[in-house]
């Protein structure tokens, strides 16, 4: 039985000893036929004119505030006033 654990542990490491091996080198220098875009192609300047999307420029009026600046200061207002109740009602130990 120890022969075949044996086996099996070395056969796992040749496997994965294998698997890493590549070919692909990340010292090699990236050259035009090595990269998807070569740079001079990718910085041209751009000679077509913009075309408008009028889906993407359209609005919708703005909706009115649901509430005042003075009604939110009132209501957070309330909520640590209630806040502070309920921490002075909590017993020590």
């Amino acid at each position: 039985m120890r022969i075949y654990k044996t086996f099996a542990v070395l056969s796992a490491s040749a496997l994965m000893l294998a698997a890493c091996g590549s070919a692909d080198d990340a010292s090699t220098e990236a050259s035009a036929d090595t990269v998807e875009m070569p740079a001079d192609s990718a910085l041209a300047p751009v000679t077509d004119a913009p075309v408008a999307d009028p889906s993407a420029t359209a609005t919708d009026a703005p909706a009115a505030p649901e509430a005042t600046a003075t009604e939110a200061a009132d209501a957070a207002a309330d909520v640590a006033a209630k806040a502070a109740a309920a921490a002075e009602e909590v017993p020590a130990e």
